[in-house]
């Protein structure tokens, strides 16, 4: 049966990295059994077990799962019906001076829990560079265009004015968060270790004729090999799927803030202001050749849509934990966080700004904007700010018209122009037709935030190298 025949989900076959998949694959996964098997014989034989130097060789030399290797557990899963029992025994096998020592005073759960720590660890430090790479483009993009102006929307209607450095300031700052939360769960994750079937250390209590020094010394040592700072201080046989729960709600994040920056996009594209990447034979509609559809945007908006309904899964696990054990997976979670980051740096490496289009959009609804100001200037002329508002009012109503049942442009200005009441400010009105008049301290706003010193340039120092090399990724559709 060949590649095409079977379902595979489309962040295996389409949007992860090939180093996210790997990490999760099945020969990553059994290879850090045989690592946890090899770290405990190791630490054991340091606290004293007779355990001898030709199992220790042995176990070192077969650390990768080979195909025989799965197949041979495939049988004797069959047997066993235990999947961590096949590969102790398949392990043996291929380590026969040890083999009566593997998993010794061990559980199910030292494996596949500590496992589970190892890979969510080196899945968080493969999705943090590619987190902070995406703030450093938004970053070099936001200073680009701090200048920019363009129309702010409060109620998805024309507000006042900001730029379009500004809009991605605040695309920067979601994804700051995102950082900051996703180093702490990184921060904060420790190792299960050794604890025995429940939690009390009975086993090794055993195995070490009482001496708990010999069992804080054996965790010590696997905690270093695992690179973890300690264990958790208690644990069942699982380690609490509490942790799970912080993770993901942190990860989950990030699925967020994708839906609300990639609807922006779409908005803006919809406006013909901002475009993601469109490439030279791209096309947009399979019917409408002239179409250009942000396609990019959308998918990323779907797998923010399902990264973020994620938590609720991990809450029903912890909360269903019955007693000592449960049974859940985590891959799907760093798979589709790998594929938003890889999506949205590209997205953003790639927009392009047309300044004209917004000009355009700006100067058919600053006139309404400016009336405030038009308004003061008569008061300090002397006017009456009560007949200014209502003169104002009338007139905006009349250009409204104009604009919603003629589409007609905004002629507020002439209007204004035209009415001798507003003689006196007449000989202003042009120069405050200028949009930049009305950005307020929008550029400095976004020098401050991601510019050269900055907040965000500090907290990207410590991904400085991999931000200098890496490069976009290619998306397939």
């Amino acid at each position: 049966m060949g590649g095409y025949d079977t379902y595979q989900t489309p962040l295996d076959s389409r949007y992860s990295s090939e180093e996210m998949k790997r990490l999760f694959g099945r020969r990553s996964r059994h290879g850090t059994w045989r690592k946890l098997w090899l770290w405990l014989a190791e630490s054991e034989k340091q606290c004293g077990l007779d355990i001898s130097d030709e199992a220790i060789s042995q176990l070192s030399s077969h650390l990768e799962v080979t195909d025989e290797d799965f197949e041979l557990a495939a049988e004797e899963e069959k047997r066993r019906r235990h999947d961590v029992m096949s590969h102790v025994h398949v392990y043996g096998l291929s380590a026969p001076a040890a083999a009566g020592i593997i998993h010794a005073g061990a559980t199910s759960c030292y494996i596949t829990d500590n496992t589970e720590l190892i890979l969510m660890k080196d899945g968080l430090d493969l999705l943090l560079p590619k987190l902070a790479r995406v703030i450093h483009v938004l970053s070099e993009f936001a200073i680009k265009w701090r200048y920019e102006p363009t129309l702010g929307y409060t109620h998805y209607q024309p507000a006042q004015m900001v730029t379009v450095g500004k809009r991605a300031a605040g695309w920067i700052q979601d994804l700051m968060m995102d950082l900051e939360d996703i180093e702490r769960v990184r921060k904060d994750l420790k190792f299960r270790g050794a604890q025995g079937t429940t939690g009390t250390h009975a086993s090794f209590m055993e195995l070490f004729n009482g001496d708990e020094a010999k069992v804080d010394k054996l965790n010590k040592l696997l905690c270093d090999k695992a690179g973890f700072k300690e264990c958790y201080a208690v644990s069942t046989q699982t380690y609490t799927r509490k942790v799970d729960l912080r993770l993901a709600n942190a990860i989950s994040g990030l699925g967020a803030t994708v839906q609300r920056l990639t609807s922006d996009i779409r908005h803006l594209a919809n406006m013909k202001e901002i475009e993601e990447p469109f490439e030279k034979d791209q096309i947009g509609s399979s019917a409408m050749a002239y179409k250009r559809n942000p396609m990019r945007s959308e998918r990323l908006c779907s797998l923010g849509r399902k990264l973020a309904s994620l938590p609720v899964n991990f809450t029903n696990t912890y909360t269903s934990q019955w007693l000592e054990r449960s049974l859940d997976d985590r891959p799907e979670m760093f798979l589709l966080a790998d594929a938003i980051l890889l999506g949205l740096e590209n997205v953003a490496n790639g927009l392009v700004v047309y300044p004209k289009r917004i000009d355009a959009h700006n100067r058919g609804e600053l006139p309404f904007m400016i009336t405030e100001n038009v308004i003061m200037k008569l008061v300090s002329k002397g006017g009456n700010r009560q007949e200014a508002h209502e003169k104002v009012r009338v007139l905006s109503h009349q250009a409204g018209h104009v604009v919603k049942n003629e589409g007609g442009q905004n002629d507020l200005i002439e209007r204004i122009k035209k009415d001798e009441y507003f003689k006196p400010v007449w000989g202003e009105l042009d120069e405050m037709m200028d949009p930049k008049l009305y950005i307020g301290r929008s550029a400095a706003i976004v020098e401050r935030f991601c510019g050269q010193g900055s907040a965000v340039q500090q907290r990207l120092v410590p991904y400085k190298s991999y931000i200098s090399k890496a490069v976009t990724a290619e998306l397939k559709v």
